[in-house]
Parts: C-alpha cells; sequence; structure tokens
C-alpha cells in the first residue's frame, strides 16, 4: 500500500490505465521472448511482448564481457524461421549475434514495450484472464499498465538476475569487486592480482582474458568440474554428444566423452580440477550444471598463468583467506558466480514454477501450465532448448485461435484497447 501512495504522489506525471490483448503477453524481449513472438508471428496470432530494459536481448547487450563468443556452433544457436547469415563464423561473436538478433526482431516486426518492467502477474478466476501490471518509466513519466490476456507467456530466462554470495569481511576488503555482468575486459585489470570467485564457463573466461591482459588471475575452484575441450576430432563436442546420445545410453555416452577428453587434455585433477562422480551429460540433465567448454584457460592453468585456488574463509584488507589456510594478496574481486530466475519476484503463481524460478516438471515437459500459463527458455538446454520450447508454445496457442477465430488472413499486429482509466 506503501508503493501506491508513493506512485500517486507523482499526480499529472503519473497515469495509471488498463489494456485488453488480443492474444498473448510475452515477458522479456530476450533470445527466448524474441523466438516466440517470431513463431506466434508465423501462426497469425497477435502478442505483446513486454521488457523492462530499453533494448532486446539486454543480457547480452549490457552485461556481458566484450570477448564473449557462443560457445557451440552456430547450428545450434540460431533461432526459429530465420538462420545466421552464411558469411558468420562457427562461433559468432558478441556483436553479431546482437546484430543477429536485432535483425530477427526487424524480420518479423517484433516491437517491444520497452522500459515496461513487470510488477505482478496473476491469474483472475473470476474474469478467466492473467493480469499483468507494470510500470512504465521515461526521463519525464512514470506510468503505471495492467494489461489484461488470455495468455502469458514467462520468456525472462534462467539468468534474470545476478548470484552475489555473501563472504565473511568482503566489507573489510577495500578494493574493487565486481559482478561477471559488470566486467568487459581485462584491460582495466592490468598487472593487478584478481580473485575469480567461479569456474564455470564464465570464471574460465574471465581468467583466460584477465591473464591476456597481463593480470595475475587466481580462480576459486570450490567443487569439482567437468572440463571438456571445445571440439574434438575436428567436431564441436556439444555436436558429437549429441551424436553419441542418439545411439548409446548416456552413462556410456559419457565415458567415451570423458576418454576422448583425457586424450586431448590429459589429467585435469593435478591442476585442482576434480571431476565429478557423474558424467558430464548425466550431471547436465540432473541437476543443469553445463560442463566447461575449454578455449585455452586450461593451457594458462598448466603454465601458471592462472592459479587455481580452493574456496574462500574470509577477505580482509587486500587479502583473501583461502579454507586451506593460505593468504593471498589481492587487488580486485570477480565473482564469477551465476544468475538465477526471477519469476519468484513477480509471478503470483505456485503450481507450475517452483521456488527457484523454474518449472517443476522437468524437460520437455515444462513449457505449459494451465490457464494459459507457458513458459519459453528455462530448459537448461540454452538456446536450442528455448526454440523448441518456442515453436511449441505457437503451435498451441495457434491451434486454439485458428480454432476460435476461424481466421483466413494472417493478422501480424496486436490489437488492444484501454479498458480503464483511473487516477
Amino acid at each position: 500500500m506503501e508503493n501506491v501512495f508513493r506512485l500517486v504522489d507523482y499526480k499529472d506525471s503519473f497515469a495509471r490505465r488498463c489494456i485488453m490483448v488480443n492474444g498473448p503477453v510475452i515477458v522479456g524481449a530476450g533470445p527466448s521472448g524474441l523466438a516466440t513472438a517470431a513463431c506466434l508471428r508465423d501462426q497469425g496470432v497477435p502478442f505483446v511482448v513486454l521488457e523492462r530494459a530499453e533494448c532486446i536481448a539486454s543480457l547480452w547487450q549490457k552485461r556481458t564481457y566484450d570477448r564473449l563468443k557462443l560457445h557451440l556452433p552456430k547450428a545450434f544457436c540460431q533461432l526459429p524461421k530465420l538462420p545466421f547469415p552464411e558469411d558468420f563464423p562457427e562461433y559468432p561473436t558478441k556483436k553479431q549475434f546482437i546484430d543477429y538478433l536485432e535483425s530477427y526482431a526487424k524480420h518479423f516486426e517484433i516491437n517491444p514495450k520497452f522500459n515496461s518492467c513487470v510488477q505482478s502477474a496473476r491469474y483472475d478466476e473470476t474474469s478467466g484472464f492473467w493480469r499483468v501490471k507494470t510500470v512504465t518509466s521515461t526521463e519525464s513519466t512514470r506510468s503505471e499498465v495492467e494489461y489484461i490476456c488470455r495468455w502469458l507467456i514467462v520468456a525472462t530466462g534462467e539468468n534474470a538476475e545476478c548470484v552475489v554470495p555473501e563472504f565473511d569481511g568482503l566489507s573489510e576488503f577495500g578494493g574493487k569487486v565486481v559482478h561477471a555482468c559488470e566486467y568487459k575486459s581485462g584491460e582495466s585489470f592490468r598487472g593487478k592480482k584478481v580473485l575469480v570467485v567461479g569456474c564455470g564457463n564464465s570464471g574460465m573466461e574471465l581468467s583466460l582474458d584477465l591473464c591476456n591482459h597481463n593480470a595475475l588471475p587466481s580462480m576459486v575452484v570450490r567443487s569439482s568440474v567437468h572440463v571438456l575441450p571445445r571440439e574434438m576430432f575436428g567436431k564441436s563436442t556439444f555436436e558429437l554428444a549429441v551424436l553419441l546420445l542418439k545411439w548409446l545410453p548416456i552413462w556410456l555416452a559419457d565415458k567415451l566423452l570423458l576418454l576422448f577428453s583425457w586424450l586431448i587434455l590429459g589429467s585435469i585433477e593435478k591442476y585442482g580440477l576434480n571431476r565429478p562422480s557423474v558424467g558430464p551429460m548425466e550431471l547436465k540433465n540432473m541437476e543443469g550444471k553445463t560442463p566447461v567448454l575449454d578455449i585455452g584457460a586450461l593451457d594458462k592453468i598448466k603454465s601458471g598463468g592462472i592459479k587455481v585456488v580452493p574456496g574462500i574463509k574470509r577477505f580482509s584488507s587486500g587479502q583473501v583467506e583461502l579454507v586451506n589456510g593460505e593468504r593471498l594478496d589481492i587487488d580486485s574481486v570477480v565473482l564469477a558466480t551465476g544468475y538465477r530466475s526471477n519469476v519468484p519476484t513477480w509471478l503470483q503463481e505456485g503450481d507450475f514454477f517452483s521456488k527457484n524460478g523454474f518449472p517443476k516438471q522437468p524437460f520437455p515437459h515444462g513449457w505449459k501450465g494451465n490457464a494459459g500459463l507457458y513458459a519459453v527458455g528455462f530448459t537448461r538446454r540454452g538456446l536450442s532448448g528455448a526454440s523448441s520450447d518456442a515453436m511449441r508454445i505457437a503451435q498451441d496457442i495457434g491451434k486454439v485461435w485458428k480454432g476460435e477465430t476461424k481466421q483466413i488472413k494472417k493478422r501480424t499486429t496486436a490489437c488492444h484497447r484501454r479498458c480503464i482509466s483511473q487516477f
């Protein structure tokens, strides 16, 4: 209630209205939301896309480091209905991927409502519609809009919010502390002793980037991790894994992948990188943990350019104490500690989504809930998983839409009307 009164204080610059949407509302204009919108466009279903940032794919545009490339070949990362340009390399750069997404949105005439932050979404049992409340801010105005829709598509994804763990003494450290989402390049860390917390794909790649910029990175490895070469015998490791799983049980495919990895990379345990007891593909299926695809960090670890250290006990002024009792002098800390879903903060629903912000049903059943609720991009299977979700959702809604409207000509513009205006 306090928030309501605070908003009302804006008086003339504040408007509240309700809009009826003739079609689904998609929350999120990242790759998942764009893919779903494109597939709905292909089905002739109108839609509205809500995006809290002022651009599409804000994670890619604002919260990724400069040297980032797609970790998988482009064939596994392109969105439905429009492939990557033929002249793109096998592993497109961050800029190339953003350009592709911009052209994708333009091609399918996807025009999100930017700066529209969803505050809450709930299903109204009485009316049979979803009520999605948003706050839209510009330089001069702030308005609250409630969208009423029959279908709600959650496309905010697995990486909506940064995960920042608490560490004893971090407030006493005194040096620079950034999350990976704020890191752009190792240039500003040149000559500095940097502690990288996290050893996933981001932690490994940031450590490599720091090393290439003549910084002195130490990478915290608290638990076991699978490190695989990005390519094996001229094929991408991912492509090879998909091929093996077509013919072999997952445990045998894992054993072959680990054997091939050992032949290419050698033993990694002696460098402080212990493998989990469960194979990489089985672990991905069970817990969603992605194996690290090495693009050069392992060579730097072997040569001593990147130091592998155990978990953190506490920080102090200019230092970190590790769980083994060792103390390191450090200048900066980079938290490559990952991201999480933010769905529980705004979606008022407890049957489809769990408390961790992911659908309760495992892949491939986690795309459709009850009462017109859908989820896209929560499969822990990257862009290919999101594309699969998007096509299923569009076909499901399209079937109902066409059956009810008996449309002959495809409509491509979302229709909505103001139904309430107050304050």
